[in-house]
């Protein structure tokens, strides 16, 4: 079993596959030759972005993220200031601080190639890392993937099958389940609720003091994200142009807060939805739920729903909605997967939508199985759902789908509450099962490569 604390990580934006998953594969990289006595030998680092990565590579962060990460940022920890200014050194001196320790030429115009032509059998997020010596003598040479939502792998990873259809990683937890059906089958089989189930299960990592205290910062960040986004004016970087509107929508909303408009619903969730994602375009500090370019679709409905993080009961509510919705997002990344390289838009804000519904489902009081059907609703509205960003930029459509999917899923979870248990005809399973082969059939120019759909029906600038 994976963590829920995998499947929401803290991290810098605009992409969790294409910024946060090239950082952490690049920062590895480094790692690896200090560990076998190689990086002071190092005198030069040749970075190769395939697919994916290097189609969207520059509006998506990546480039910036491979340097990053070769000189030893981590996303959890970056401030986007400190990022700039090393981003900034590098590109006015002409050499780079490799692991904070070895001191290389580094010109990312021919040390960084954008292999848009090579599409990696393995996964369409590929990436390699080569170290030569001063003599130009081969050090050593790495093949890497970004998968979706900050995870990486390596070739060897990926090429190694498991067993059967549950990602063994080595933990044993107390309600082990490779389905939803059989979540469903172990929260009846001991009366816990799915929150109760996974916080449970996730003893099996660490102490429950540090999960909690995990899930309080994640809580704790989107909140952060939420209240920048609020305030922060301006034009969006990349050439598109795009203005910020989260703080004129908040301006207003804020100067009315007890209006009966009934639409009213739609423009708080717009507005912190859109506060996150313009955050996100930015660069900012995000949280990945599951992935970044779907970051505001959680915080966005936890905010409306949970106002003070202060008040204890609305921390219990917090964390008893990230448990619920990390389980469900647990079930995506193990039986199909959260990367719009790979599932289109449908993986990240489709699979977001799921896990908000089923998240706020469970803080309604429904029992697991409506937690499910909720969930189930989320996705099978969003089946088919492409991924093809205007300009390689997380921007357009982005930004407004995340605000439409936060208004999507609080619908699934009402529509989930107002159905009998019984009169479900889809499956969680059916409907996750549905998207990974709806992701598989789906032409590769819908799955962020900005080569279809808006990517090329609209001009850039």
């Amino acid at each position: 079993m994976l963590s829920v604390l995998d499947i929401f990580r803290i991290g810098i934006g605009p992409s969790s596959s294409h910024t946060v998953g090239p950082m952490r594969i690049a920062r590895t990289f480094v790692r690896a030759l200090a560990k076998a006595g190689k990086l002071e030998r190092t005198a030069r680092i040749a970075v190769e972005l395939q697919g994916s990565l290097a189609l969207t590579g520059v509006g998506h962060g990546t480039v910036d993220a491979s340097i990053l990460g070769l000189i030893g940022f981590a996303p959890d920890t970056t401030c986007p200031d400190e990022a700039a200014a090393a981003l900034e050194r590098v590109r006015t001196h002409g050499r780079l601080m490799l692991g904070g320790r070895q001191d290389i030429a580094f010109d990312p115009a021919t040390d960084i190639d954008l292999a848009g032509h090579v599409i990696p059998d393995l996964h369409p997020n590929g990436m390699q890392l080569a170290a030569f010596d001063a003599d130009g003598a081969p050090l050593s040479r790495r093949t890497y993937y970004s998968t979706g939502g900050g995870f990486v792998a390596s070739e060897a990873q990926l090429r190694r099958k498991p067993k059967d259809d549950r990602i063994n990683t080595g933990t044993r937890v107390p309600h082990d389940f490779g389905s939803a059906e059989e979540l469903l089958a172990e929260c009846a089989r001991t009366d816990l609720s799915i929150a109760e189930l996974i916080l449970a299960n996730e003893d099996a990592f660490r102490p429950r003091e540090r999960t909690l205290e995990g899930l309080d910062r994640i809580a704790t960040a989107m909140d952060q994200c939420v209240d920048r986004g609020l305030h922060q004016r301006g034009i969006l970087p990349g050439g598109l142009k795009v203005a910020r509107r989260a703080p004129d929508l908040w301006d207003k909303l804020s100067a009315n807060p007890q209006s009966n408009e009934r639409e009213q619903l739609f423009d708080w969730l717009n507005c912190y939805a859109m506060a996150v994602n313009e955050e996100n375009a930015a660069g900012g500090r995000v949280v990945t739920a599951p992935t970044n370019g779907a970051a505001g679709i959680i915080p966005a409905v936890i905010r409306f729903y949970c106002v003070t993080a202060e008040d204890d009961a609305c921390g219990e509510s917090r964390r008893t909605f990230l448990l619920t919705a990390g389980a469900i997002g647990l079930l995506y990344k193990q039986r199909a997967s959260i990367s719009g390289a790979e599932m289109g838009c449908q993986g990240e804000v489709g699979v977001a939508c799921s896990m908000a519904a089923g998240g706020l489902a469970a803080l309604w009081g429904a029992s697991p199985a409506q937690v499910a059907s909720a969930a189930e609703i989320g996705m099978e509205h969003n089946l088919g759902l492409t991924c093809d960003p205007v300009g390689g930029l997380v921007q357009v459509p982005c930004i407004e789908r995340n605000a439409i999917g936060a208004v999507k899923a609080v619908n699934a979870a009402r529509l989930a509450l107002h159905r009998p248990e019984t009169d479900a005809r889809v499956s969680l399973d059916q409907v996750i099962e549905t998207m990974r082969q709806t992701g598989l059939d789906m032409s590769s120019k819908y799955k962020e490569t900005s080569q279809g759909g808006l990517a090329v029906n609209v001009i850039e600038c």
